[in-house]
């Protein structure tokens, strides 16, 4: 039990990577907080935690279900407050909840969508990230893993994604920045960059006219190197920030991990 007497935070944990990895750093002996707005997708990831637990080690594993829109400031104070008051502590947090929002033409986005995606993906991570820290200071140090994506960081060339990808390159900014103000406290902060895996994130994607907006592209055969045209899935990125929140990682910080099997290679 890697993760044996550790706390951890898990947003956007109703599906998807969030759902896999809560899952799997419960399977490893952490109590774990997970967070979504969405009161149903929570329920069912509290149950698998208990299920696959109990089948590991004989009795349920420990999983508070938290509701909370990652960009309304009190809503995630309280969630977090609630996590630590149930479970004494905090050492881990996963900040993964995020949306792809609007894909458009510059020109065609209108600001309430801009301001939703950004609202999302970049305040719900400084959220998340603000009201956490207190509570690892007073562990005496911890793990923070961002969610980012080879999108803004690799890869400049999927159109539409302006809103998107400036979320995504303000994270690995945010995680770099972070790494170093932190690292006095013992806490470590990294990012994931996935590429193309197996999720629900396209129910809340909104495309649209995105033909005005491409250029043209042409690609080897497959765009996955490793894979040839098969995604990764979402355990794949959970064994990795396992990985980051453990203390195998105990000397990396501030840095992007980018897990696409070599898409972002050939598409950046």
């Amino acid at each position: 039990m890697e993760l044996s007497n550790k706390v951890a935070l898990v947003t956007g944990a109703g599906s998807g990577i969030g759902k896999a990895t809560a899952v799997r750093l419960a399977a490893e002996g952490a109590a774990v907080g997970v967070l979504s707005h969405t009161e149903d997708e929570i329920q069912a990831t509290v149950q698998e935690i208990q299920a696959t637990v109990q089948e590991i080690q004989g009795e349920g594993g420990k999983a508070v279900a938290l509701v909370a829109d990652v960009s309304d400031a009190a809503a995630m104070e309280q969630a977090v407050e609630k996590l630590v008051r149930e479970c004494g502590r905090l050492d881990i947090v996963f900040a993964n909840a995020g949306i792809n929002g609007i894909w458009a033409p510059i020109d065609e986005i209108e600001p309430e969508e801009w301001d939703r995606t950004i609202n999302t993906n970049l305040r719900g991570t400084f959220l998340t990230v603000r009201y956490a820290v207190p509570h690892l200071k007073k562990a005496g140090g911890g793990a923070i893993v961002v969610t980012s994506s080879i999108n803004g960081t690799r890869v400049f060339s999927n159109p539409g994604t302006t809103a998107y990808s400036c979320t995504k390159a303000a994270q690995v900014a945010f995680v770099q920045i972070q790494a170093v103000e932190l690292a006095k406290h013992k806490i470590r902060v990294n990012a994931v960059c996935p590429g193309w895996i197996e999720t629900d994130i396209n129910e809340n994607t909104n495309k649209r006219d995105l033909e005005k907006a491409a250029v043209p592209k042409e690609y080897p055969e497959g765009d996955i190197p490793l894979t040839g045209n098969e995604p990764g899935n979402a355990m794949q990125v959970a064994e990795l920030v396992l990985f980051l929140v453990s203390d195998r990682a105990s000397h990396i910080t501030g840095t992007p991990v980018w897990i696409d099997g070599g898409e972002s290679l050939l598409i950046g």
